[in-house]
This record gives structure tokens, sequence and C-alpha cells, in this order.
């Protein structure tokens, strides 16, 4: 960990360069400021002159895209929180793009080289040079002995390091948010870089990825639509990644999916159902879900690429995010209220009806609206926007939800403008509810609670054999007197106790059985 001062040198570099391109704060902001905090940005600017750079829409993405890997990071993630930077700042980074030089091809060579142990001729008959390159890695195409065309993405020379330096900055400027303020704490900032944190560790080791995209692929081998390149194991290491090659249309070319006769309606939906899937059923999800990493194969199916960036969801969170969306769906915001309370996301000492009634302020507005203006990003939005009234902290694990479902909304709606979000959510929802709240799903915790115990039955019984055989020792050896008929009534008590507990688990799982079958008949 860097001390303070190396923190503070490098945050102060990083607002010199954000001064040199005006983007520390709005003008009506800044004039607020003390004069020598005016003067200080005054000062930054002095003898530079920084141009806009054409492939950034606005001035604080050119300036984290100056900054380096960690602040584009840093930008996309904070595009999430307009409860910290603001609605205007939040809606800006929304157009920030990961975008770097790549870096030489004979650098990547090394890297397969001195991670996979092999000479990169024995590894890949033919191998391009970079065809995209982001602020973490490039990817080249390659073409194996076998004859298989792959992707393979490498790591950047030095990311790492560059990153640790950078998120141990973050870090610091978060404690001193939370330490000097108290808007600072109920938005947890320290919480949120443990967050950006963890992400990129996984991000910066394609092992992690490579996981992810097996695991995601095992639990959406029945979806319709949808799938994911498959994994080359034998080379990917830390810093390489080998995937199916898969030919096909990015999302972000509408006219050549229009061209090739797709459905983008479908497509839409796809997306929407897709993504909800994901986070409601699996509680795993795609978090980084731009168009760059969407494509359509030539049987019109949905990829999903570059799985860096994945979201979790407990159990909890699942239930939470389909209670709510259901409940808005629905209308029922008393609902949706409870569902924040029985989560513990809003303290006691508020009540259920007045957080409702701020619910449906939220939630009539955006049913009311014509299909296209309806917006399940927004409503995410205004939604976290009026915890503040209610004292509600951020929760640090929904915020990646919310920003991938912005971004997944914007994604479907370039195919589909007239997208109507509830329509296409509600059959994924509904289901899931059904599924956890209905018969079924009460069968399934049953069953689950009695396995639990089944397994914590061995454990119940050795602990009755040493307190019966403590209790025997006890008495033989004076320190507690039992005379022989009431030993024999516990011995026979002890036995009769392990009959009804074997008797009971076998009845339970019998009419677990029967109960289900009455269900699916």
């Amino acid at each position: 960990m860097a001390n303070p001062v190396s923190n503070m040198f490098r945050l102060a570099k990083a607002g010199f360069v954000l001064a040199r391109h005006n983007a520390l704060l709005p003008s009506e902001q800044s004039e607020k400021l003390p004069w020598f905090a005016r003067a200080g940005l005054k000062l930054a600017q002095i003898g530079t002159r920084v141009e806009p750079d054409p492939s950034q829409s606005n001035r604080m993405s050119a300036a984290l895209s100056a900054l380096g890997p960690s602040y584009i990071k840093l930008g996309q993630f904070l595009s999430t929180r307009p409860d910290v930077i603001g609605a205007a700042r939040a809606f800006e980074l929304k157009a920030l793009q990961d975008r770097l030089p790549p870096f030489p091809t004979t650098e990547a060579k090394a890297i397969i080289r001195s991670e996979l142990g092999q000479p990169i001729e024995s590894l890949f008959a033919e191998f391009s040079e970079p065809v995209a390159a982001a602020s973490v890695a490039q990817v080249h195409k390659a073409r194996t002995p076998e004859g298989n065309w792959v992707a393979v993405k490498i790591l950047r020379p030095q990311v790492e390091k560059r990153f640790a330096a950078d998120i141990d900055s973050f870090a610091f400027a978060a404690r001193m948010m939370e330490r000097l303020s108290t808007e600072g704490r109920r938005l947890r900032p320290v919480s949120a870089v443990a967050m950006l944190e963890q992400s990129m560790k996984l991000e910066l080791d394609l092992r992690m990825e490579a996981s992810a995209l097996a695991e995601m692929a095992e639990n959406t081998r029945d979806d319709p639509g949808f799938r994911l390149p498959k994994i080359d194991w034998a080379r990917t290491s830390k810093r390489v990644l080998t995937t199916e090659w898969i030919d096909g249309v990015g999302l972000a070319d509408v006219a050549a999916l229009w061209d090739k006769g797709f459905d983008l309606i479908g497509l839409g939906n796809t997306i929407i159902q897709s993504f909800l899937r994901h986070a409601i059923r699996d509680g795993f999800f795609h978090a980084d879900m731009h168009q760059g990493n969407l494509m359509v194969d030539d049987q019109g199916t949905l990829v999903a690429l570059d799985l860096g960036i994945m979201g979790r969801l407990s159990e909890k969170d699942k239930m939470f995010l389909a209670e709510i969306l259901y409940g808005f769906i629905t209308r029922d915001y008393m609902r949706v209220a409870q569902v924040h309370f029985d989560a513990g996301y809003v303290p006691a000492h508020k009540t259920v009806e007045n957080f409702a009634q701020a619910l449906r302020a939220i939630g009539e507005p955006i049913m009311d609206l014509p299909a296209d203006k309806i917006s399940m990003a927004r409503l995410l939005t205004q939604l976290f926007e009026v915890t503040e009234q209610f004292d509600m902290e951020t929760q640090p694990q929904l915020l990646l939800l919310q920003k991938t479902m912005v971004v997944a909304e914007g994604v479907a709606r370039t195919l589909n403008p007239n997208l109507n979000m509830w329509v296409t959510a509600e059959p994924v929802v509904k289901q899931w509810i059904e599924r956890k709240l209905g018969p079924l799903g009460k069968v399934e915790q049953a069953a689950g609670a009695l396995g639990r115990a089944a397994l914590h039955l061995p454990d119940m019984l050795d602990d009755a054999q040493r307190a019966t055989r403590m209790l025997a020792d006890m008495a033989n050896g004076g320190g507690l007197r039992l005379d022989p008929a009431t030993a024999a009534e516990m011995a026979r008590a002890q036995m009769g106790q392990r009959r009804w507990q074997s008797l009971a688990l076998y009845a339970g799982a019998a009419a677990l059985v029967v109960i289900a079958v009455k269900l699916v008949l």
C-alpha cells in the first residue's frame, strides 16, 4: 500500500489533467468554490490548450482517457453513480469508450511464449496483428495447427502494476470522503472502491474470465437464442485467453443486421430477457453488455463476448430484484416497499407506508408513458435517488446490476426503439417469482431444509452418544450417580430418539415426493 504522500501526489496529478481539460466541475459549481480553489483551477490551465479528442463526446471522457486504463474503468463505474457525481456528469460518462492504441505484436507474442511455455509457432499456424484494443487487453485472430480459428486475448504489459497503484489512490480518496463527510459515509465510497478493486482483480486474471465463460455456458446451455464462445483451455493462462473465433455481425452495425434479415425486435427482446435470466435465475450476469461485446452469428443467435466483468447476486438480492420489478410491473408499491424493509436496506425507524408513497411517485409517471419511453433503467436510477430521503445505504452489489441494465436497455433500444421493457421483462420475472413463491418453490425450500437437517443428523446423534457416555462415566466415577433402572431408561430413550429421527427423515422425504407428484400431475 502506498503512503499518503504518494497517493496525494498521484491524485493531484490526476486533478491537474482534469483541470487542463476543464473537466473538474461544471461552471455553476466551480463558481461556488472558495477564491483560492478557483485560482488553483485557473493556474492549472495556464499555458495549456488541450484540443478535444474527436473520439470522445465530452471533456470528462477525454480527460479520463488521457489518464489511462484505471481512470477509464473508474469513469465507467461512476457513470452508474448520479448520486455521487450528479446526473449531468453521469450522463456524460456513459459515452466513455474503453479504447486505447494497441501495443506491438512482438510484445504480444513474447507474453504468449512466457505464459504458455512454448514457441508461438507451435501454438499457432497463423497469428494476426491486433483486431481490437482496450484498456486492459487486446485481441488477435489466430489459427491453431489443427486448423481452428481462435481469438487470442492478451493483457497489456505492466497493466497490473498500474491498476494496483491507481486503486490505492482511489481507496485513499474514498477513506477521506467517509472521514470528512456525513454524506460521504452514506454513499459508502470505500465499499464502492473495494467492489471496483475486486472487479479489476478478476478482470486482470484471464483464467477467471475463462472460468466465467464456462460457468455461464453451463447456466445458459438451454436458453433460447443465446450462446458463448468455447474455450481453448490448452492455450489459456493468467495473461492469455484463447477462445473460439465466431464470425458474425456486431450489434453496433444495425444496418448490416437489417441487411442479413435478422429479427431485430426479437434480438432486442433476447438481450433483455437473457440479462434478466442470468441475474434473477442464476445470480451471475455479464456486467459489460455494450454493443462491442455482443454479436449475432450466422444462425441469428446472440453471442456474448468479453466476460472480464461479471456480477453476482445472493439469493436475497435475486429475490429483492425480482420482487421489485414484479411489484412495479403490477403497480403493487406496498409490496416493493416491504421488500426493501425485509431485506434490511431501509432502516426500521422509517415507515413502509411513506416509502411506498415515494415509490408510487417514481412508478406512476413512468408506467403511463408510451411504450418507447418506458425505461427500467430510468426506474432503477430514480429508485436509488430517493434512498437519501430514507437513509438507505448504498448497496455496492446492486450498482453493477444497475449499470448493466442501463447499458443492456440502451443496446436493445438501438434494435427496437419501441421496446416495451415491462412487456419484455414480465415473462422472465413472473416465471421466476412463481417458481420461487409458488407450490413447487415451497417444495424445493422444504426439501432443502430437510436435506440440511439430514446432513446434520449424524452430528446430532454423535453428540447424543457423547452425552450418554459422559453421563455413564460420571456415574461410574462417582461424580453423578444413576441407579441402573434410570441408566437403562435413558438408553432406551436415546435409541427411541434415533428411530424417531430416522422415521421422521424418511417420512418427510416420502411426503415431499407425494406432494411433488401431485403438483406435476
